[in-house]
């Protein structure tokens, strides 16, 4: 099949926050820009549902964009990359864009950390949940319960509520100490602490209980969710019937691309390296927002700016942004402090449990497997349709294995006409 040709002097990666400004910067400055996401509509998750969603600020850069001529490919992924080239597949077939300069704003996923009883229908990522209820899911009078760690529960719990939800409990796996030392800190930062107090009046009568980790839920009549079992740090248990249970442990970045392309990663592995433009250590690539590190839309949009007008050789009018990206970076940290998964505060496994559920792969099966390399050889663990990106980043925190290391080439599960066509990538090699 055909293979549909384009060129531009800069290509970004993701149409959420961080891939919307920065296309917005450097189109300004004259740079003839393609915008490449996966999803129809612009905004990524944080924005997804439709323009009510992103507020005038999405509406606005939008219209701007379509006036500059910035070329948004929409429902297409990247599959592949080699120095100055992409190769995308989409519906219609197979793109390849030579660029000269390439932005990567690829935002994050849910870290799902396995328990006993984590694949029953009826239990959600809590990020899920919210894009559900965005699309007109309604929950009049269902029972829910919140659990994981990270501000993102109380936003959905939040959300389920205006949905008409019953939220029973919000159950934090940090302890207590840890939440009072976050609390404390957010003075530094007078707009998240409005957010954080107008966010907790909301759900005043909903109980929010620190220091507790999922244990099991376990299943009614029909197979569905009906109660969840919590744990303290002393063992001793609460139980709260549901009918619905959202799960959420922190956002992990979308790296693959990043890492196909020899970017330097940190070493926590939650982010690109990158300098105070955005710059990596591949010459000509960039990386902004949760590529670069995980810490919410207000940090991917200024870091998208930076690296869109540094893409575009503006380095000097990147100067008056650098304050306000030092100070997203420093409420990110502060984030990552309090709520970053922890092994020994996280759900506990039995053998039993499933770690993959693409392939079914039990606990019990990684016994004797010493790498995430031996999972995947041996026991088939992460080689399914989701390659490793829901079990992958469980078994780095439970293991401590490396599970981004062996990223190759196609980095999603792709069509065969769209794999001929890898050879383009570097002229004269076979794929």
């Amino acid at each position: 099949m055909s293979c549909s040709h384009l060129e531009t002097d800069i290509a970004v990666i993701g149409a959420g926050p961080a891939g919307i400004a920065a296309a917005l910067a450097a189109s300004e400055r004259g740079a003839r820009v393609a915008m490449i996401d996966m999803m129809d509509e612009a905004g990524g998750r944080v924005w997804a549902g439709g323009p009510a969603h992103g507020g005038t600020r999405r509406a606005h850069a939008m219209a701007t964009l379509e006036g500059r001529g910035v070329l948004h490919l929409r429902g297409v992924r990247a599959i592949a990359g080699a120095p100055q080239r992409l190769l995308l597949e989409g519906a219609a077939g197979a793109h390849l864009v030579q660029h000269g300069r390439l932005i990567l704003a690829t935002g994050a996923r849910e870290l799902q950390l396995p328990f006993p009883g984590w694949t029953l229908p009826g239990v959600v990522a809590a990020g899920g949940l919210q894009l559900m209820l965005k699309s007109g899911l309604r929950l009049e009078g269902r029972r829910v319960v919140v659990a994981g760690t990270g501000p993102l529960l109380l936003a959905a719990a939040n959300t389920a509520r205006q949905a008409g939800a019953r939220v029973d409990c919000i159950a934090e796996q940090a302890p207590r100490e840890r939440l009072l030392h976050f609390a404390l800190q957010l003075p530094r930062f007078p707009d998240r602490l409005l957010q954080a107090v107008q966010l907790r009046a909301a759900l005043l009568r909903t109980p929010y209980r620190a220091g507790l980790r999922l244990q099991q839920a376990e299943a009614g009549e029909g197979g569905w969710v009906c109660r969840v079992t919590l744990a303290d740090a002393q063992g001793r248990t609460q139980h709260h019937d549901c009918d619905l249970l959202a799960i959420g442990h922190s956002l992990l970045p979308e790296l693959q691309l990043a890492a196909l392309l020899g970017c330097r990663l940190r070493d926590d592995g939650q982010g690109v390296t990158t300098d105070a433009f955005g710059a990596t250590s591949v010459p000509g690539l960039y990386a902004a927002g949760e590529a670069a590190g995980v810490g919410g839309q207000r940090k991917a949009w200024i870091e998208g700016r930076i690296a869109g007008l540094a893409a575009a050789g503006r380095l000097d009018e990147t100067e008056a942004l650098l304050p306000q990206a030092d100070k997203e970076r420093r409420y990110a940290a502060l984030l990552q402090q309090a709520f970053a998964p922890r092994r020994e505060e996280s759900p506990a496994l039995t053998p039993e449990t499933i770690v993959c559920r693409c392939e079914d792969v039990p606990l019990w099966q990684l016994a004797d497997c010493a790498s995430w390399r031996e999972a995947r050889l041996q026991q088939r663990c992460g080689m399914g349709h989701c390659q490793g990106r829901l079990c992958g980043g469980a078994l780095a925190l439970h293991r401590g294995w490396r599970t981004g290391a062996d990223t190759r080439i196609p980095i999603v599960p792709t069509r065969l006409d769209t794999f001929i066509h890898l050879a383009q990538l570097t002229p004269g090699d076979s794929p």
